[in-house]
């Protein structure tokens, strides 16, 4: 007796929460196909049931790990706006917090999967790029705003501020992941170091604030 197909769509979503853990925790290549049958609780000849080639199953991973993650950060700037805090601030603090670092199973895709993203086949590295792609644009609204738009401003420099926002919300973007990363790297052998990273590039961005991100500001730093 066959599978219903909603029991096939579950037992296909078990399989990719399983694979994701795996990866997470251990990386796409160090994990292989009877290991995360086993952990989803099925045997390694069902798979073939479900996906065409592990490649179609870290794609699936890449897929849903991205929209949860961008649901995620969705809901942190939501919260903010709802106590009336400063998003921005907000947002930084909960992307370097350690317990954001020690949520390595369900954290942010983008800096989880980091190490991985390069090594993997087409599909999922673009799966990867349109996560971080919607990622800085959710950055770059929360920036402008903040910021807000220079009353009268002229379409001229409405274009010339939203290629500032972007440019800040990569450059915000590559801290926080960049900082997350390396104390998450070394957190269980070195919690000291780790900490020390996490405390200093999470004070470093509330320091500097979005504004010395832009390229417009750094050119003024270095004249002045």
């Amino acid at each position: 007796m066959g599978v219903s197909r909603e029991q096939a769509a579950e037992n296909r979503r078990a399989i990719v929460a399983a694979a994701e853990k795996l990866f997470r925790e251990r990386g796409v290549d160090a994990v292989g196909l009877a290991e995360l049958m086993k952990a989803a609780g099925f045997t390694q000849g069902g798979f073939y049931n479900h996906f065409k080639s592990k490649d179609a199953l870290v794609a699936a991973v890449m897929d849903k790990a991205l929209e949860a993650g961008g649901a995620m950060a969705a809901s942190v700037i939501d919260d903010a706006k709802s106590v009336g805090a400063d998003v921005l601030e907000q947002h930084i603090r909960w992307y370097l917090s350690p317990e954001h670092r020690a949520n390595i199973d369900a954290g942010c895709p983008l800096s989880g999967f980091a190490g991985d993203a390069r090594r993997l086949d087409d599909e999922a590295r673009a799966a990867y790029a349109r996560g971080l792609a919607t990622y800085l644009e959710r950055l770059a609204a929360v920036i402008d705003e903040r910021e807000g738009s220079a009353a009268g401003a002229t379409a001229e420099t409405s274009v010339t501020g939203r290629a500032s926002r972007r440019a800040e919300a990569i450059a915000l973007l590559s801290q926080m992941v960049g900082t997350l990363v390396l104390s998450r790297a070394v957190a269980d052998v070195a919690p000291a170091l780790a900490d020390e990273i996490l405390g200093e590039g999470r004070q470093h961005l509330l320091d500097a604030g979005p504004a010395q991100h832009r390229p417009h500001a750094r050119a003024r730093s270095r004249k002045s």
